[in-house]
């Protein structure tokens, strides 16, 4: 048995899956939490068998000034737990923290954006990168695009496991809808679902603005539209410019137990992503049986074969996005044979209890090089 510190910025959704399946091995487990930011991501307890570790931070949201009285406190923590091996990430905040402690061996977990787009925003960001992969004993990616990154950083390829995190095929699976469709008079309408954050990156004023250009000629489309964020005065304006809330479902924050139900109600599933490595959502919809239309990012094209299991428009494109909407609905004979296809590609690759075992590998791979 050996002591892990899992070291992450906050507490959200992602983190308590990856609590929870590390409880369930033989290692003991440590969480360390680097700030509260001010929305609540995730309201469950943590999993039982994990260890919070109290420390400087955790408290209130992450500031670089913070750093020195945060790294001191760290190497604090790091003698008292004496970990056999620190998984941390994102990137550059608390992978950032683990590597200047000078700990080994550290597992770096990329969460998509840290290298597809932080890594490039200004040159403290790309030094701070850089230095945190050097120092990385193994790195930890979700796909090719991110593991391409990494190598344009130096990083060696055998210290690389690709990890595409994937779901619980038997939470998110077909099915009947619990009743969603029907409540809202929907049985009828051709039901489009976008549910990333309304936050800049992930482009949900495009889908809004693409449900605004295609609902002018199709009066049986319908969104919902879930989520919440900092750009929620934008895309409420844009609904109501375009005088589409009748059409639309705002269902705020979706727990995790209520999601199935949406992805099995809607025909089509919407991102227009800016940035993503392997989107969980997308895995989602996918094992959902749910065709998707996402934006033509590296991370997509890893999962959306156009044709087969959705569609893919030029990011930024509300015209483009619009347009595959509408070629949705008038091929909707497809969709059946696109349902089985996604459900398939997420059996093949999505598959949590599978892919878990491959971050268990990184950690093996951790210990052989530190041994050495």
């Amino acid at each position: 048995m050996a002591r892990v510190l899992y070291f992450s910025r906050d507490y959200t959704p992602h983190d308590h899956r990856f609590l929870s399946a590390l409880a369930a091995t033989p290692h003991q487990i440590y969480y360390l939490r680097l700030e509260r930011g001010a929305r609540q991501l995730e309201d469950r307890p943590l999993p039982a068998g994990v260890t919070y570790v109290p420390w400087a931070g955790g408290v209130k949201p992450f500031t670089w000034a913070a750093v020195p009285t945060l790294l001191r406190d760290f190497q604090r923590v790091i003698n008292e737990i004496k970990p056999d091996l620190i998984h941390a990430g994102p990137v550059q905040t608390a992978a950032f923290l683990a590597a200047l402690s000078g700990f080994h061996p550290l597992v770096v977990m990329s969460w998509g954006s840290d290298l597809l787009r932080d890594a490039y925003r200004n040159r403290w960001w790309r030094w701070i990168t850089a230095l945190t992969l050097r120092r990385a004993t193994v790195l930890v990616g979700d796909c090719r695009a991110v593991q391409d990154v990494a190598l344009s950083f130096g990083m060696a390829s055998e210290r690389i496991i690709l990890f595409p995190w994937g779901v619980d095929l038997r939470h998110f699976s077909p099915g009947e809808d619990s009743g969603l469709r029907a409540r809202r008079g929907w049985q009828d309408a051709f039901v489009l679902l976008s549910l990333r954050s309304w936050e800049p990156i992930y482009g949900v004023d495009v889908v809004v603005r693409a449900f605004a250009e295609v609902a002018r000629n199709l009066p049986e489309i319908r969104l919902f539209l879930l989520g919440s964020g900092s750009q929620a005065p934008l895309i409420q304006r844009l609904l109501y410019e375009n005088d589409l809330l009748d059409r639309v479902y705002l269902g705020g924050q979706v727990g995790y137990e209520r999601l199935p139900s949406f992805y099995r109600a809607a025909d089509l599933y919407l991102s227009a992503s800016h940035s993503d490595g392997s989107s969980v959502s997308l895995m989602e919809a996918l094992a959902c049986g749910l065709p998707a239309v996402v934006s033509d990012i590296p991370g997509n094209r890893e999962w959306v074969v156009p044709g087969v299991h959705g569609w893919l428009f030029p990011d930024g494109d509300a015209h483009a996005l619009a347009e595959r909407i509408r070629e949705a609905y008038n091929r909707r004979d497809v969709l059946t044979e696109m349902r089985r296809q996604a459900r398939f590609l997420a059996e093949e690759r999505a598959n949590w209890e599978k892919n878990f075992a491959r971050l268990l590998q990184a950690y093996d791979l951790a210990w052989q090089i530190a041994a050495r």
